[in-house]
This record gives structure tokens, sequence and C-alpha cells, in this order.
């Protein structure tokens, strides 16, 4: 029977679907495409003024430029930084969601300090290691000096992006967390009492059981990972501001299209190589990750 009864009342289900779908064309799918349009014209950001198509000028711009190099450096930075958060943050996560799943006494508390970064949101994070890593009374350096070291963090050309990579790590390793443990509350629990009957060890016991039935929860956050880190510029901007060696892609669209000039070809072009470098991870990662999917 059809659950939306007959006559009129039949088409609530398309007008309840047409209001987020003319939202979604207006200011999701709409932008995007303009922004892929405009990557081969030389518009600029003033209403009414006129504009052409130059082609690939723009994306020849980003690699062959004078300024090439930096934008190369960019793009490396940018692989660096996901490869490092990536495989990191959901190595942190997946190691602390099994701990926490052991239903330790206070393991609620547990979940909510390590998700706590999650909901401070960017400004408080970098408040936060500003002033942790402030070079002359910062309590890490105060730590290093019983080392006889010292470091200028968000100031250092070589430490910065490091740190950075480090903050990111720690603001975002508890949502990454969370997913997992719910993947590792719902493995059945008759599972392990059979592999412990069948002499199972703790280590056999998650890498043949736990770790396969988690496996969407572990696509879902590398996924997630992948996309965040390749994306990452508000927490460049409010520490180092893009210097000291710590720009990405990412920053630097932002930088191009609300602190450069007043063209917006070459920051429309940039932001399609930096879709296209995620598109193209995530798809790798999906034919990767949903093979080792099971079911039961």
């Amino acid at each position: 029977m059809y659950p939306f009864g007959r006559g009129v009342t039949r088409l609530w289900p398309y007008l309840l679907f047409a209001l987020p779908m003319a939202f979604y064309l207006m200011f999701l799918l709409g932008p995007s495409i303009f922004t892929v349009i405009y990557s081969f014209t030389d518009v600029i950001n003033i209403p009414g003024k006129a504009y052409q198509f130059v082609g690939l000028d723009n994306y020849k711009d980003i690699f062959f430029a004078g300024n090439s190099a930096e934008r190369i450096d960019s793009i490396k930075r940018t692989l660096q930084f996901t490869f490092i958060v990536t495989i990191v943050q959901n190595g942190l996560a997946l190691l602390v969601a099994v701990v926490i799943n052991q239903k330790l006494l206070g393991d609620k508390l547990y979940r909510s300090v390590f998700f706590l970064p999650v909901v401070l949101g960017v400004a408080v994070v970098a408040l936060i290691w500003t002033l942790m890593f402030d070079p002359i009374n910062g309590p890490v350096n105060k730590f290093y000096s019983l080392f006889n070291y010292s470091d200028t963090f968000f100031g250092s050309f070589t430490n910065s992006f490091g740190y950075i990579i480090f903050v990111q790590i720690w603001m975002y390793m508890g949502h990454s967390m969370l997913i997992y443990l719910a993947g590792l509350q719902s493995v059945p629990k008759d599972l392990y009492e059979a592999g412990y009957i069948d002499g199972t060890t703790r280590w056999q016991s998650f890498k043949k059981i736990t770790f396969p039935l988690i496996a969407p929860a572990f696509t879902v956050n590398i996924l997630l990972s992948i996309i965040g880190a390749m994306q990452t510029f508000d927490i460049i901007l409010a520490t180092t501001d893009g210097q000291f060696n710590s720009r990405t892609m990412a920053y630097d669209v932002y930088k191009e299209t609300f602190r450069g000039s007043l063209e917006m070809g070459l920051p429309s072009a940039l932001s399609v190589v930096q879709f296209l470098f995620i598109l193209l991870f995530v798809i790798v990662a999906i034919q990767l990750l949903r093979k080792r999917e099971v079911e039961y």
C-alpha cells in the first residue's frame, strides 16, 4: 500500500524532496559548476566586468609560472600532510577505541576527554596550542629545556609544519575514535566466545574477528581523514598564517581567493586541481578498502 495515500497527497514526497534539492543546486552544485567554468577564464572579482575564456592558461600558471615552485611545494606539503594525518590519526584512534571498549573504569570520562577537542573549534584549539607552544613562557618549551633544547614552534621554518600536523591529529582523533568505537560495539560477542573456545590469542582475535568486522568503520574514517586533511587551511591560517613553510593547496586557494588579487580564474583553477586530487585519492581508497569489508 502506498504510504502517502491517494490523489494530491501522493505528491508530498516530491514536494518535500524538491526544497532541499533546490538548495543543493543553488548553493552547492551551482557554485561548483561555475568554479570549473571560471577556471578557464580571466574573470575578476568586479561585478559586471566582462571576462574571456583563456583556455588552460590558469592551469599553466599553477605549474609553470614564476612562482610555480611555491605551488608545487604546497602540493607536496598537502600530500605529506594528508598521508601522515590519515595514518597516525586512524592508528591512534583505533588503539584508543580498542582500549576504551574493554569497559575500563571511567570509560565514559575517557571517551568525553578524547572527543572534547572536536567540539572546541579551530580558534580555541589554535589559542590553546599557541599558548602551550609559546617560545618564551610556554610549558612545552620549559619541558624541552630539561633536555637542553628549545624551539620556536609555529615560528620555526623547519618544525612548524610538524606542529600543525600534531594539532590537526589532536583535534580530530576523538572523532575517528568514536566511529571506531561504534564499529567495535557492533561486533557480536558470540564470535569472540567461539574464538576463545578454539584457543585464539588476543592478537588473533583482533586480526581475524575484530578488524575485518570493523572494516566499514575503517573505510569511513580513512575517507573522512583524507578529505578533511586535504581541505585543511583553517588551523594553518590560525597558527602560522601560511608562513614558515606551512602552506598547503587549501591554504593557497583561500589566500588567492580572499587575500590575493581580484583575479578569480587562478583560484578557481587551484580549487579544481585540489578537487581532482581529493577525487583521485578517494576513488583509490574506496577501491582498496571495500575489498576488505565483510558481512555477518
